[in-house]
């Protein structure tokens, strides 16, 4: 075994261990062995799951030499953010509220992750229950960017991306609820798929907005993400072969809301724009108030949401929270049910507007984020400045999940920036078709 394991994909390693080139044992002894060897990986998982790990892996080696493989991915590890509950192991979502919560049984999605054959490496850490989009945590971790490591790793699903970008694993499971995956994938320089919400289960992952959560995951290729969302729907594979850009039409989504763009992700987006016409992509921009209107009802959506959820919890130990988290959720009470519900019909109405705006496109682009990961200490010490980078954090990436269109994030080749494609809901599959061929023209032209 060589640590060239490390920089492998999902499938890569699936395949390998097919062919009983690798044996899961072994692949997991390495990954530990990463893991181990380094000191920052205190700082990506919350615990290793690893009598579950080494049990599951032991079962994934007999089914490999006796050619009963469950799945084409079984026997490859992969990390799991701390709000899937996991049998026998806490899950605790990176809050002081919740600790020494202790699920009985596990997620939805992990007990079919684990029916599949994939093997569950650890818990990582994560922004505090999931409300921010920077990844700090100064209570219960704060993992590092692997581009820079005084700078946080993007959140909420911040130990997610660690986990795969510094290697300890094949893939990490996140959630998203305004980019919580995506905004993470990009600044580590990952794929991160956010599906149609309701596409994925929900049951046993600790909520933010139920309304609005999803499930998905944060790997290196589309490929990686295909073959994890057809394995979580418990469906085929997608079928990622003969894909295409030329004649496809793209257009950029343009608002007031998602014009602000700083150097080094305006240049990696514009990079990427130009290599997809290269491959006869048709690019076209288009200004669209809804986008506005849409994210000018975030806060209340979000806030009396998350505060709903939470506020008994919240309100009996408040000082056990980080305070600009805290404050977030507090936020929900200066709306009323009224506000609340007339937010929602606006949005359904929103939805459905610009939905027939663009129905003639394939598909969508943005930039992922129009920051790269901000300083930890920083963020730490200047609230002003905490405040004004988680909200450009997600800028962009809360688009989707306002109009629940599925949206996957790619590396443009300048570190730590992405670009966006996003379809239409429920055109998950079409949206994976489409960011393999984009994926390829960035890999073919950056070669």
């Amino acid at each position: 075994m060589t640590t060239d394991i490390i920089h492998q994909t999902a499938e890569e390693i699936g395949k390998a261990i097919a062919r009983q080139e690798l044996d899961p044992r072994e692949i997991l002894e390495e990954y530990y062995r990463v893991i181990d060897s380094n000191p920052v990986s205190s700082r990506i998982f919350v615990t290793l799951t690893r009598e579950r790990a080494y049990r599951e892996a032991e079962f994934a080696s007999q089914r490999s030499k006796s050619g009963k493989r469950l799945s084409p991915l079984d026997g490859v590890p992969i990390s799991w953010k701390d709000l899937y509950d996991t049998h026998d192991y806490l899950t605790e979502a990176g809050s002081l509220l919740l600790k020494g919560r202790h699920p009985k049984t596990d997620a939805k999605v992990l007990q079919i992750a684990t029916n599949a054959g994939l093997v569950c490496l650890g818990k990582t850490h994560m922004s505090e229950l999931a409300f921010s989009g920077l990844g700090l945590n100064p209570n219960t971790g704060t993992p590092p960017c692997i581009n820079n490591l005084d700078a946080v790793a993007g959140g909420s699903s911040s130990g997610a991306a660690a986990s795969v970008a510094f290697g300890m694993t094949a893939a990490g499971i996140g959630s998203d609820t305004g980019g919580s995956i995506r905004a993470p994938a990009c600044w580590n320089d990952l794929v991160g798929f956010k599906p149609t919400h309701g596409q994925i289960s929900l049951e046993g992952v600790v909520p933010l907005c139920s309304s609005l959560d999803t499930v998905g995951p944060l790997c290196r290729t589309v490929s990686d993400a295909s073959m994890l969302y057809s394995t979580f729907i418990q469906r085929d594979l997608i079928d990622l072969t003969n894909t295409s850009l030329k004649g496809k039409s793209f257009l950029i989504l343009q608002s007031q809301s998602v014009e602000f763009i700083r150097e080094e992700p305006r240049m990696g987006f514009e990079l990427s724009v130009e290599k997809l016409k290269d491959q006869g992509a048709i690019i076209s921009k288009g200004f669209f108030p809804e986008i506005d209107q849409a994210l000018a009802l975030a806060a209340c959506l979000y806030c009396v949401e998350g505060y709903s959820t939470w506020k008994e919890a919240i309100e009996a130990n408040p000082d056990l929270m980080f305070a600009p988290i805290r404050d977030r959720f507090l936020h929900g009470k200066e709306y009323s049910g009224d506000d609340y519900l007339s937010a929602m019909r606006e949005l359904k109405s929103l939805r459905k507007s610009l939905n027939k705006k663009t129905c003639g496109y394939d598909g969508f682009l943005l930039p992922t984020c129009p920051i790269l990961p901000p300083n930890t200490e920083r963020l730490l010490n200047d609230k002003e400045f905490y405040t004004t980078e988680n909200f450009h954090a997600l800028q962009n990436t809360r688009v989707s999940n306002l109009f629940n269109w599925p949206a996957l994030t790619l590396p443009t080749g300048v570190p730590s920036t992405g670009i966006s494609i996003i379809c239409h809901h429920n055109e998950d599959t079409r949206l994976l078709r489409l960011a393999k061929a984009v994926e390829n023209a960035i890999s073919v032209q950056s070669a």
